[in-house]
């Protein structure tokens, strides 16, 4: 493992980017993609944005109080794709082994290379200057032996950074790294790992792998790997489609169950109609419920029989609605998604995958 070179790209702020760089007079602005009305989100911001405290999947409303000189634009996104398209042609003159994560983030393996170029770091460099002159572009890189190390180093140094970690130098990293920052650990799990006194890499490299697995379950096994700079996934050059979903942010909050039901329906009958147009089968359904103060749950079933039809879909969620209390905790989006084709659950054969998925699950765009 430790032989591998693996980089990771990822495009800083990369539609608000897009926008400043076609639209000169958005340059060096505070700017965000998305809407502006009451019920509006922040898809992307700018990192004149950003130092007001500006997030993606802020609410509008609450961007424009932190920043009130905040631009908006209507996102473009026929560009973006093409935009990424032209990225990929770069990545393209070094390897084909590249794993796409979405339209500005991807794993390159680069251990065998068309330019015999022995640094990975070299490559990675020529990469980022390549988008920058080519597409008035900036890009981080992360360079490590493995996907976990190289996520978390393309993100160290941002804007317009590159990282490296070496084998010799990865337990020394992971001991400083914020747990906050361990892939796979979100708000719930940091908060839980808080409590156990766990608030860096060094912390849980000190916990053992029944402890973790009696508090994570299998996804302990994952955290124990990754305190130890294990991660033994390869670059998956041809990704296989895991999920297709729809969400749908409500015109004001509602709580009462008709008006709940009705929402449903609708986020249901459009989730048919996507999984309809893939071809795409599953046999998980997950739905997903923010509320009015931007915290969210979901909730999961998995059937043997596969998921495509609303005569199907929408009695389980209405069952799993029923695990959701939302009477005094109004609801503000509705999401759901079709997930875990059988096909691919029968073939897996590592464990950890599986976990790994439901992982990410959590931090996946929806489609």
């Amino acid at each position: 493992m430790s032989e591998r070179k693996i980089i990771h790209i990822d495009m800083d702020a990369f539609y608000a980017s897009v926008e400043q760089r076609d639209y000169p007079e958005l340059r060096g602005k505070p700017l965000a993609v998305g809407h502006a009305e009451e019920r509006g989100v922040v898809a992307a911001a700018s990192y004149e944005a950003r130092r007001y405290g500006v997030r993606s999947a802020m609410a509008s409303q609450k961007a424009k109080r932190l920043c009130p000189s905040l631009i908006f634009v209507p996102g473009r996104m026929e560009v973006y794709k093409s935009v990424s398209r032209q990225i990929h042609e770069i990545f393209h003159d070094y390897t084909d082994v590249i794993e796409p994560l979405s339209l500005d983030e991807a794993f390159l393996d680069v251990t065998e290379n068309k330019r015999n170029m022995v640094l990975a770091v070299d490559i990675a460099r020529e990469i980022k200057q390549r988008i920058r002159e080519e597409l008035n572009l900036v890009a981080s890189a992360g360079v490590s032996y493995n996907k976990f190390l190289a996520k978390i180093a393309s993100d160290y140094r941002k804007p317009d950074g590159l990282c490296t970690i070496h084998p010799a130098q990865a337990i020394e990293f992971i001991d400083r790294l914020p747990i906050e920052s361990f892939w796979g650990v979100g708000p719930v799990t940091a908060k839980k790992m808080h409590a156990l006194g766990i608030h860096n890499g060094c912390q849980l490299r000190d916990c053992s792998l029944d402890m973790l697995g009696r508090q994570f379950g299998k996804a302990g096994a994952i955290y124990y790997d990754f305190a130890r700079g294990i991660d033994l996934r390869p670059v998956e050059a041809v990704r296989i489609r895991k999920s297709i979903g729809c969400e749908r942010t409500l015109e004001k909050d509602i709580s009462l169950t008709s008006s709940v039901i009705i929402e449903l329906y609708h986020v249901a009958t459009e989730l048919v109609a996507r999984l309809q147009r893939k071809d795409f089968k599953g046999n998980t359904l997950t739905l997903k419920i923010k509320f009015h103060d931007f915290s969210q749950i979901t909730r999961s079933c998995t059937q043997s029989a596969e998921l495509t039809a609303l005569d199907k879909i929408l009695p389980l969620a209405k069952q799993l609605l029923k695990e959701v209390k939302y009477e005094e905790h109004p609801i503000r989006l509705i999401g759901l998604s079709v997930s875990n084709p059988r096909e691919e659950s029968d073939e897996k054969s590592n464990e950890h995958t599986g976990v790994w998925e439901q992982l990410s699950f959590e931090f996946s765009r929806w489609e």
